[in-house]
């Protein structure tokens, strides 16, 4: 059995990957434990210079081999084209986009240097699964290396359309450094399809139907491949999580009221903005509902040195002081907004708790909260997900409401038809989505990529 070889910009800690890094990560290790293996990647650190050897840590089996980098190379690669180039990018918010050749220039170098350290550690039969934008160009740095060995990149987030792609300097370079892959591998069709007419402009010949390309002298495949969790891990925590101390005070102060519910990353992608000025919408065109709902969303703050973000916040403070200023009566106030983090299981538990799930990003590659609403439900009394057409869930989720962000109104409309759906509407809907999430789950998700990047034909010629 060839023996799995990780990539990834962070890595779980080898003491606590088992509990910190929810399903993506227990599926990573899974992977390794069952071919043996390395996971490989930066350690999170900054250091005066980089060292010319990994540090390699033995841990049940399994080899975590890790990397410093040096600020300036952080300051490029990181900070510069991976989150202010390119998650804007592929998010479609051109008017965050910030590209400089310099830090452009950074992001080769530490892909290039990734590839130089991990060589030596690589056996001729290994299998070599590359994860997400900061590792793009990885795969044609191995080539040049001499790597033949099949490599594997999974795209996690959105891949944009050739029309927004095009704005980004060097955008073929990135193209060509896909196709040094034997398998790449997108969230929905519409990436794929994004992915292979951009090919497609940029080669100038025509892409074949099926999953075999050829462009830049080499033959790969490209697919999709839909992220899951892990259905059954989620039910088993939010069930007991509505128990806990903060739960039941939660259950307490709600009383009869219904709770909606929003859990995200404090990102500008999320459309946080949208979905609270479509809560105040809703106020307003069904005054009925005013006293019998509550509104909670919870935003982890994230790169919170950043300018975009710190700004986001400030906003979103602000959006919720003016709700509760225009709508809180003495005895209910209707959004809470809390900008903190909690632990898996209590947001499991929050989401239990919710009639209604809002997740109305702006543009998301999948969206695993979407999926673990439905998995954390009460199968005898579940509620209704309200969930954007640019989340890629909703591609999988049919017995979602759909409803879209930039539209107050009809994020309203979806509100009051999910808070006043009978409850056999609701089971149907929540029994459809639940055999899908069950049957996409984590582990189909990471079979199904392994098994055919272990295929050969369509190895590149």
């Amino acid at each position: 059995m060839s023996r799995l070889v990780v990539v990834s910009n962070r890595i779980a800690s080898p003491d606590k990957g088992k509990q910190a890094g929810g399903g993506l990560v227990t599926a990573i290790l899974d992977a390794l434990r069952g071919t043996g293996g390395i996971w490989f990647g930066w350690s999170g650190e900054a250091a005066g210079t980089r060292p010319r050897k990994p540090q390699l840590t033995e841990a049940e089996g399994l080899t975590y081999a890790t990397v410093h980098l040096t600020r300036e190379d952080l300051k490029g690669y990181y900070d510069g084209m991976s989150n202010a180039t390119l998650w804007p990018l592929f998010h479609y918010r051109l008017d965050l986009v910030n590209f400089t050749r310099k830090n452009y220039a950074a992001y080769q170098r530490v892909n290039k240097y990734f590839a130089d350290v991990l060589v030596p550690l690589l056996k001729p039969d290994d299998q070599i699964w590359v994860h997400d934008y900061h590792l793009i160009p990885l795969a044609e740095s191995l080539r040049r290396l001499g790597v033949r060995q099949p490599i594997g990149f999974f795209l996690h987030t959105p891949f944009p359309c050739f029309g927004v792609l095009a704005a980004l300097p060097h955008y073929e370079d990135l193209l060509k450094s896909f196709c040094a892959c034997d398998l790449v591998g997108f969230q929905t069709i519409e990436d794929l399809s994004a992915f292979k007419e951009a090919v497609a402009h940029s080669t100038g010949t025509a892409v074949r139907s099926d999953s075999l390309i050829r462009a830049f002298d080499r033959t790969f495949r490209a697919d999709v491949f839909p992220i899951g969790i892990d259905p059954d891990a989620i039910a088993g925590m939010a069930a007991p999580a509505v128990k806990s101390r903060t739960l039941r005070t939660l259950k307490g102060n709600l009383q009869n009221q219904q709770l909606i519910i929003g859990v995200d990353r404090l990102d500008y992608s999320k459309g946080l903005e949208h979905r609270f000025k479509a809560f105040a919408s809703f106020l307003d065109r069904y005054p009925e509902n005013r006293g019998q709902v509550s509104f909670l969303q919870i935003a982890t703050a994230t790169r919170s040195d950043v300018p975009e973000y710190q700004t986001l916040r400030q906003r979103l403070g602000a959006l919720a002081g003016d709700i509760a200023g225009r709508f809180s009566e003495p005895n209910w106030t209707p959004i809470h907004y809390l900008n903190r983090s909690f632990s898996h299981r209590s947001l499991c538990g929050f989401l239990r708790l919710g009639r209604v799930a809002l997740v109305t990003p702006l543009r998301d590659g999948m969206n695993l909260v979407a999926k673990e609403y439905v998995a954390a439900q009460d199968p005898s009394n579940p509620g209704v997900l309200v969930l954007s057409p640019f989340a890629g869930a909703a591609y999988e989720l049919d017995g979602a409401i759909i409803a879209n962000p930039y539209d107050p109104d009809a994020v309203a409309e979806a509100l009051q038809t999910a808070l006043h759906m009978p409850l056999q509407e609701r089971r149907e809907r929540w029994q459809a989505m639940m055999e899908t999430v069950s049957r996409n789950n984590i582990t189909a998700w990471r079979e199904s990529f392994l098994g055919a990047l272990s295929e050969d034909n369509y190895q590149s010629t």
